[in-house]
């Protein structure tokens, strides 16, 4: 069977659900109530989930440089993703409540590993329940995987490059995931400063999404990025957003849309505004 690498429908993980070659892992967290992602598994996951903690399994412990998701270091995440269940020949569905914002971060994580056979549930939990499809509430502990990581460290952007490319008039295109007032430094609810990276586009993340939560085509993601990029698609070029988590959303539309893989700023605008003698663009 070929890997999926992109999307699943929720047709297709109901026809694998028996399958041992699959694994599902529900992402579900929520900013503001960080334990709510784990209590909402507990009351009803897709049969034969495991649950990845957005703080404690898929970003290491904050600092005073750090934004605030910091990729883990290679050696933990590897031993979360066996944990998990996950090997060589896996096959991972990765899910949020419905439009993949935070799934996308384990979809891509698993890609830099080196492992292309995870995919995104189209529409999430939400789509999942719209069907009837049958939910459990036991949690299952999966035997050990033996995944191991090949981390591609050419798909990361750190701070002092961006900052050092930045100053020499040379950085990467760089686009922004965050809502638009974010951007643009009218509004903002969760950093301590508005604004963005100066040179920055801005395509927030919901824009790849159906009402209903659920993806637009691959050929409707195509053409809005045509239109951000005016018909030039970038050779080399980055994506970011507050913290690192919905910038993975970007790089799964850019798969889909059929662009050349972006780079993912991990620190984002939380870490970039750590020291203010960065520039900020309103």
């Amino acid at each position: 069977m070929q890997a999926k690498c992109g999307l699943v429908s929720v047709e297709e993980l109901q026809r694998h659900l028996d399958d041992p070659a699959w694994r599902v892992v529900d992402c579900r967290f929520d900013l503001m109530d960080t334990e709510k992602g784990r209590a909402d598994f507990n009351a009803a996951h897709i049969p034969g989930a495991v649950y990845a903690h957005l703080d404690r399994d898929l970003a290491a412990p904050v600092s005073a440089a750090t934004g605030r998701h910091p990729l883990p270091e290679v050696a933990l995440i590897e031993a979360t993703i066996r944990r998990y269940g996950i090997s060589a020949a896996t096959q991972v569905v990765v899910y949020d409540a419905a439009g993949g914002g935070l799934a996308a971060r384990l979809w891509w994580m698993m890609r830099w590993l080196g492992h292309s056979a995870v995919a995104v549930l189209d529409g999430g939990m939400a789509a999942w329940q719209a069907k009837g499809f049958a939910v459990e509430q036991v949690a299952q502990r999966p035997p050990e995987g033996t995944f191991q990581a090949q981390p591609r460290p050419e798909w990361v952007m750190d701070t002092e490059e961006l900052s050092e490319r930045l100053r020499a008039g040379r950085a990467p295109l760089l686009v922004d995931a965050r809502e638009a007032s974010r951007f643009r430094g009218e509004a903002e609810p969760i950093d301590s400063r508005a604004g963005h990276v100066p040179g920055a586009l801005n395509y927030p993340f919901a824009q790849n999404l159906l009402a209903d939560g659920r993806w637009r085509s691959s050929a409707e993601l195509a053409e809005q990025w045509n239109a951000l990029f005016a018909g030039q698609a970038p050779t080399e070029w980055a994506v970011m957003c507050g913290s690192g988590v919905t910038a993975c959303h970007l790089a799964l539309s850019a798969h889909l849309a059929g662009l050349p893989a972006p780079r993912l700023y991990p620190g984002s605008w939380s870490e970039w505004i750590r020291d203010p003698a960065r520039p900020v663009a309103p």
